[in-house]
C-alpha cells in the first residue's frame, strides 16, 4: 500500500459567538449577504421586492439595515429611521445558533411589526442562514482576503 497522506476530518466550527469580534462578524454578514445576491432562488424572491428592513443582534448592539431594492440587497451600517420590517435576536448566540439548525426548522428571530409575508421571510432567513454556515466553513472574500 503506498504512503497516503492522512484524511483531513473538517474541524468543528468554533461557535461564532464567542470567536468572533463585531467587526469580523459585520465582514462575514455582509460577505454572507453578498453571495445570497447570486442564489437564484433568492433572486427570484426579491426580484420584485422594495423593502427595508433593520436587523438587530441586541447584546452585541449590531444593527444594520438591510434593503431590498429590484433584485439586489443593499447593506448600510446604519439602523434606518422607518424600517418596515425589523428583525432581532437578544443574542449572538441566539443568531449564530440558527447557523446549525436543519433546513426544515423555522428560523427563530423576532420580527416587529409582525410581517404579512411570512414564506417571504421564512425562505429568506433560510437562505441567510444557510449561507452564513457555509461563510463560516471558509472565511474569505472574492480576491481570497480572510474575513476574521
Amino acid at each position: 500500500m503506498p504512503n497516503l497522506p492522512p484524511i483531513e476530518e473538517a474541524a468543528p466550527l468554533q461557535d461564532p459567538a464567542t470567536s468572533l469580534s463585531k467587526r469580523a462578524a459585520r465582514r462575514i454578514i455582509q460577505r454572507t449577504f453578498v453571495l445570497l445576491g447570486k442564489d437564484k432562488t433568492i433572486k427570484q424572491l426579491i426580484r420584485e421586492t422594495e423593502m427595508v428592513t433593520v436587523w438587530i443582534i441586541e447584546d452585541w448592539e449590531l444593527e444594520w439595515t438591510l434593503i431590498l431594492h429590484k433584485g439586489k440587497f443593499e447593506i448600510e451600517r446604519r439602523q434606518a429611521k422607518h424600517p418596515e420590517v425589523t428583525l432581532s435576536w437578544p443574542t449572538a448566540v441566539e443568531f449564530f445558533a440558527q447557523v446549525d439548525r436543519p433546513a426544515s426548522a423555522n428560523v427563530q428571530v423576532r420580527m416587529t411589526p409582525e410581517p404579512t409575508q411570512h414564506r417571504f421571510f421564512d425562505t429568506l432567513l433560510r437562505g441567510f442562514f444557510s449561507t452564513l454556515h457555509r461563510v463560516l466553513e471558509d472565511p474569505v472574500d472574492a480576491v481570497g482576503q480572510n474575513l476574521l
